[in-house]
């Protein structure tokens, strides 16, 4: 696995995480909310990974595309509400900056398949 792979499953990973952390401590509802974690989450979190790990060249509306993608399919299952599929979409999203700056920082390797090293 190079560099650029585990730099964007870490931004993914860490992204994750905070909008998990997010979903379960905020909100009046925060203890049902607690309840009604379901595996589709990480399913999705699991399926934007795959998706964005087959992109050789990563950008901002590459991953957008790939986040609307997974998310409108996930809109379509009966045990997914819509607020929850809304708050992990923006979440996925908002974690393009932190990914940008990982891809930004990466140090290039003899097998690196970014574009600057083709």
């Amino acid at each position: 696995m190079t560099k650029t792979e585990n730099m964007i499953e870490a931004g993914i990973g860490l992204a994750a995480i905070a909008a998990l952390g997010a979903y379960l401590l905020h909100g009046k509802s925060g203890a049902q909310n607690r309840e009604k974690i379901a595996g589709w989450m990480l399913k999705m979190k699991g399926e934007v990974l795959e998706k964005v790990e087959e992109i050789k060249e990563l950008n901002e509306a590459e991953y957008y595309k790939i986040v609307d993608e997974v998310s409108a399919r996930y809109a379509t299952l009966k045990k997914v509400g819509a607020d929850e599929l809304k708050h992990l979409t923006e979440e996925l999203k908002g974690a393009w900056k932190h990914i940008s700056e990982q891809l930004a920082n990466h140090e290039h390797s003899d097998n690196c398949r970014c574009q600057k090293c083709k």
